[in-house]
């Protein structure tokens, strides 16, 4: 058996958050009023001109972002952007042609091509192709992470090995050592590496939050390890108390991001989903009063064709449950599945 990577330091502190007094859902938007992967009012406009087929307003949000080393927005709106050119690639083809050598249309082409791989009978294939243009794209700029963590995600998707997985982790923390999508990207490996080993992603999770800002991403990263415990059906139990702690640490970087910002609504939605399979309900009316409009595809497309439809069901349930008053937290109880067990996944 494979000890745990030398990139999961021993987990050495544990801390229980203390909750927030839950207030009641309130008014919430209609349901035509919910969107669903809102853009900001940065990317909107790059993606109005893509359509339009200019790819100049795109080029210039990533080169700022390249700019003011504001990596976590580079690396949301580059999987934006390659994702709209998976269906409509005029704007993207046109620019890699205008300026081949350009870091920002290096990094969306090894986004796309890793995401086109991703879901191609011919994985492994592509995946082999896809090595150069991401090295390309590592070379486009040395302080970037963003492409790192591409290559992260291409490292799990290739079944590499620890050591070379480590060496690019090695890499990617010395340019950003808090970028959340590396640590996201570094949990997926170790859940597809130990199948079932959610201790290991806990540990790595809560060490990696405990060491970062408070206003970090990653302090939401004990959650998302949350997220692929309660989704997957093997491994051994983890405690009811470990799943707690990493809803309280989500909820309280939630707290620091203004309500109704589609900045924090991908960790908003994924933190309901928890709160929801933990039975906190007040907990969890209190993050869909946070996340307003913004309903995000991630986590609601793992368990529905319609994420918006799952939910706005999800959302029903919650208003059922706390009604008008906010009541106590329910006595804790193993949480189980929509279908009355842990439901299986793959990933994170």
């Amino acid at each position: 058996m494979v000890d745990t990577m030398a990139l999961l330091p021993p987990f050495i502190r544990s801390s229980r958050m203390p909750r927030k007094p839950s207030r009641p859902v309130g008014e919430l938007p209609a349901d035509d009023e919910v969107f669903l992967d809102a853009p900001d009012d940065r990317l909107g406009p790059a993606l109005v001109a893509a359509a339009h087929g200019a790819y100049r307003p795109a080029a210039d949000l990533l080169a700022a972002t390249r700019t003011g080393a504001a990596w976590e927005n580079r690396d949301r709106y580059a999987r934006r952007l390659a994702a709209f050119a998976r269906s409509r690639d005029e704007w993207y083809e046109e620019w890699r042609t205008a300026a081949p050598h350009d870091p920002d249309a290096l990094l969306i082409g090894a986004q796309l091509v890793l995401e086109r791989a991703w879901q191609s009978p011919a994985r492994a294939e592509l995946l082999r192709q896809a090595t150069p243009l991401i090295t390309a794209a590592a070379h486009g700029d040395d302080r970037d992470p963003v492409p790192w963590r591409i290559a992260l995600d291409h490292a799990r998707g290739a079944g590499a090995g620890h050591k070379y997985f480590q060496e690019l982790w090695a890499a990617a923390v010395r340019r950003a050592p808090h970028h959340y999508g590396c640590h996201v990207a570094a949990l997926r490996y170790l859940a597809a590496s130990w199948h079932g080993s959610h201790h290991a992603c806990f540990d790595f999770a809560d060490r990696a939050a405990q060491d970062a800002p408070a206003g970090s991403l990653v302090q939401a990263l004990p959650a998302r390890a949350a997220f692929s415990y309660l989704t997957d059906g093997c491994g051994p139990e983890v405690p009811r108390e470990r799943l707690d702690a990493a809803a309280d640490r989500a909820a309280a970087l939630s707290a620091r991001f203004p309500a109704a910002d589609p900045w924090p609504a991908e960790i908003r939605n994924k933190l309901m989903y928890v709160l929801v399979r933990l039975e906190r309900w007040t907990d969890a009316a209190e993050q869909l009063r946070l996340i307003g409009p913004y309903a995000t595809s991630f986590p609601w497309a793992r368990f529905s064709d319609d994420p918006l439809g799952r939910f706005l069901e999800i959302r029903d349930e919650i208003r059922n449950e706390v009604g008008g008053e906010v009541g106590p937290n329910p006595a804790p109880r193993h949480p189980r599945s929509e279908h009355g067990e842990r439901a299986h996944s793959g990933d994170h």
